[in-house]
């Protein structure tokens, strides 16, 4: 990081039981190594916490799993749901080519839980669809260990880079309860993340993102502006951080981390070599709170391609990742 004193920061080793990090692929919270950054409170980092190997299982989620219906993702516009749903097992072409790998070139968004809305910058209560249990797990474990034992995994933004892509500066303010920890996982290539402050014109600070690290943002880094210029190469130590283990046999039982299989992993591993993907979990709503009331017809357009913020440059232009004009709608970060 450039621009604020890095400093070591504490986590609760007695929130999570190492057996239960293990059922998520993450290390002992005693041997993560987490850091603070000065000038921004609330702010963690943390380097890669997860076990070697069980990166490919949550990389093989994000492209084979949670793209599937009932979830949202940019290419429901563009297919209808018989040709979305299972796509991944689509039939080999007769020149070799699999189906995937195209679709998987022109996935930009996927939403979880509740459905974020890219035209009115809203959630609600009538696009909803049930929270991946897996990914809430993971989330639930480090954030408690972050000292928010009580966070409740409502809502997932998937962003998907290609080596080309950016985010331009926002705030992820979309939601209705900001007591709460932004949770932030990164995997594949790496990225230069910039994190300002609650002006847009605040001076940010510059930091990598590799693959397997985690961002929380609370407190009064919860609204802070940030941005992701640049995808970057990752280091060649990363690759095999991210290589499944392939053995069932270390895993703890009732793990909901499972081995990934060699076919699926020729299919993310092609797509993780020049991309990037990075999980955003939020708490929508706080104790008590609900939705104000919407009218069914506004619930359905979030499958309106988000207006600016998200540059791919292989596409030519703003997809996948949505800019409020003064702060954002786009809820992801990294």
């Amino acid at each position: 990081a450039a621009g604020g004193k890095i400093m070591s920061a504490d986590l609760d080793p007695a929130a999570v039981g190492d057996e239960d990090a293990a059922r998520v692929g993450l290390k002992p919270i005693r041997d993560w190594r987490a850091f603070s950054l000065q000038g921004h409170p609330g702010f963690l980092f943390i380097s890669n916490p997860f076990l070697r190997g069980s990166q490919a299982f949550w990389v093989r989620q994000c492209l084979k799993t949670y793209p599937q219906k009932p979830n949202v993702c940019n290419l429901d516009m563009h297919m209808s749901p018989s040709e979305t749903h299972g796509f991944w097992n689509c039939p080999r072409h007769p020149a070799g080519t699999r189906q995937p790998k195209t679709l998987l070139e022109k996935l930009r968004w996927v939403t979880l839980g509740y459905h974020y809305n890219w035209g009115s910058k809203t959630y609600s209560a009538d696009h909803h669809t049930p929270f991946p249990s897996e990914l809430h797990a993971l989330a639930f474990r480090i954030t408690a260990a972050c000292g928010f034992p009580g966070f409740s995994s409502e809502a997932a933004i998937l962003n998907y880079y290609r080596s080309d892509s950016s985010l331009g500066i926002h705030v992820d303010e979309s939601e209705l309860d900001h007591s709460q920890p932004l949770l932030s996982l990164s995997f594949g290539q790496s990225a230069i993340f910039l994190l300002g402050g609650p002006h847009r014109q605040d001076p940010p600070t510059a930091m990598f993102m590799h693959s397997g690290d985690v961002m929380v943002m609370s407190g009064p880094s919860r609204l802070t502006y940030h941005a992701v210029p640049r995808i970057l190469p990752a280091p060649l130590e990363c690759a095999s951080f991210l290589e499944p283990s392939g053995s069932a046999s270390v895993l703890p039982d009732g793990s909901a981390v499972e081995p990934v299989t060699e076919e699926d992993w020729a299919v993310c591993s092609r797509y993780i070599q020049n991309s990037r993907v990075n999980v955003t979990v939020r708490q929508v709503l706080g104790l008590g709170q609900s939705f104000p009331e919407t009218t069914p017809s506004s619930v359905f357009q979030s499958e309106k391609l988000p207006a600016n913020g998200y540059r791919d440059g292989a596409a030519g232009g703003d997809n996948g990742k949505r800019k409020r004009s003064g702060s954002d709608s786009n809820p992801d970060k990294t």
